[in-house]
């Protein structure tokens, strides 16, 4: 008789539970790339959010490293982000492509130290790494079940946007391919959700194939949306890179349904509050002055992705005895500088990936195959060039597609296409550009940015205000 009173209770509190609304809160960034600075404000933001619910759930849809050397070179790489984000209380990440920066054996430990689940349906690690993700994960919040599903990014080698080193050992799946079996959650779940890190214009088509999924949080191309946008049902979230916004969701669940979905952009930067348990960790993590040293002045602002990718170029170049130098336009983390002092830190967040200098001997034509190859396989971004000029034709029915490619030397005349040259670019570039060539390339044993900080030295001033190389028609 007990255990029917028992059991008869325990439905009446449950039915009348599924009668009610319940408000589930979210706080979600994307693409952190290791913004040290701002992450005593999320903390704060986060403080903040829980006065209102104690329940609130913190994702990132990926990318929490990369682009901040006082993370990325700590003695275990990207560890403060993990330790931040620790302190702050997120409870699931998706995996983004620079989360494989840290290599196989690197992102199996930083997974070990995360108190946080790192979420991804489509990755399938040979298990001799260690790499311990989940496809999705079940939240319990407040009676409601909340499913969370994580996915990456695939480019068109068929892995994420990483040095192919880096993910050896590691099939990936297709992203749609890889959501499709877990519309069961849907029916399992009060609210669905997709962690994703594959962009922008993948999430709308992901909205349009699975309106099962009641909200998808987005990452990778650092789309910066009002909110959140409504796509056939599915609400769709994204801010800017580097935590400039951090966005705050709120669903209501009814009778197992949502019926409401809001979203609003919450600035980080400029967030009045800081947590002060995170801003000591930042503290400790940032102390170290041999960041800071000047390497040399700029004497006019850069205000464009290329004329620092020009720098670049220049310095692999002058560094390496080369002929031409080429830097993908993906490899060009910011992009402005102001004048004044340029240090070891601005160098290692321009290119920070820990790449080597490749040296290789093309011919202009195995050149002019190069440059467009590194283009259809870095987002469609054209590269940039040192030591040569290009114009690109796109064509007009097809605009991602290059129709003409005409190579000039620096004086503006025709470039031998038969005549050989030695070309310098990072491991990344000579590893994903597939176009025919004979010489593979040599690896220098010369991280790329030591060759850009060797050149900034011995420069001592450097203006490169207007300097343009590579014209688009």
């Amino acid at each position: 008789m007990r255990r029917i009173v028992t059991t008869l209770l325990s439905f009446l509190v449950i039915a009348a539970a599924y009668g009610q609304k319940t408000e589930i809160h979210i706080l979600s960034t994307n693409d952190m790339h290791a913004k040290l600075e701002n992450m005593a404000q999320l903390g704060a933001i986060a403080d903040s959010l829980r006065g209102i619910d104690p329940t609130l759930l913190v994702f990132s849809a990926g990318d929490n490293r990369t682009g901040n050397p006082k993370n990325d070179l700590y003695e275990i790489s990207a560890y403060p982000m993990v330790a931040l984000m620790n302190q702050i209380g997120f409870a699931a990440t998706a995996l983004g492509n620079h989360e494989f920066d840290s290599k196989q054996a690197g992102l199996a430990r930083l997974i070990g130290l995360s108190n946080f689940s790192y979420l991804c349906a489509n990755i399938h690690p040979d298990p001799s790494l260690g790499i311990h993700t989940l496809p999705y994960k079940v939240f319990d919040v407040k009676g409601v079940k909340v499913g969370v599903i994580g996915v990456v990014q695939l480019g068109t080698h068929g892995i994420p946007d990483s040095h192919p080193d880096n993910v050896t050992g590691i099939r990936f799946s297709p992203v749609a391919e890889s959501i499709a079996p877990y519309e069961w959650l849907s029916k399992e779940c009060d609210v669905t959700i997709l962690l994703s890190h594959i962009g922008y214009e993948d999430d709308v088509e992901m909205a349009k194939r699975f309106p099962w999924l009641d909200l998808i949080i987005g990452g990778h191309t650092h789309t910066q949306l009002k909110g959140g946008e409504m796509h056939n049902g599915v609400l769709i979230t994204q801010n800017v890179n580097k935590l400039a916004r951090a966005t705050h969701i709120t669903l209501t669940v009814e009778s197992g349904k949502v019926t409401d979905k809001r979203a609003e952009n919450i600035e980080v930067k400029n967030f009045p509050k800081k947590n002060t348990a995170v801003e000591s960790l930042v503290k400790m993590f940032s102390d170290n002055p041999a960041f800071d040293r000047v390497l040399a002045q700029a004497d006019a602002p850069f205000s464009s992705y290329e004329e620092l990718g020009c720098l670049m170029c220049d310095a692999f170049i002058s560094e390496g005895g080369a002929d031409v130098g080429i830097e993908n336009a993906g490899g060009v983390r910011y992009e402005s500088h102001d004048a004044g002092d340029f240090t070891v830190n601005d160098v290692l967040q321009l290119d920070p990936f820990g790449n080597n200098a490749v040296v290789m001997t093309l011919t202009g034509e195995e050149l002019r195959r190069m440059l467009i190859s590194c283009y259809d396989n870095d987002d469609h971004a054209f590269p940039y060039v040192g030591g040569i000029m290009c114009e690109v034709t796109k064509d007009k029915k097809d605009t991602l597609k290059i129709k003409d490619l005409r190579l000039l030397t620096l004086d503006g005349k025709k470039l031998d296409l038969k005549k050989r040259y030695r070309v310098i670019t990072n491991s990344y570039v000579a590893a994903i550009c597939d176009a025919p060539r004979q010489d593979q390339g040599e690896d220098m044993n010369r991280l790329t940015s030591d060759m850009i900080m060797r050149f900034l030295e011995k420069q001592g001033h450097v203006n490169y205000q207007g300097k343009k190389r590579v014209v688009e028609r």
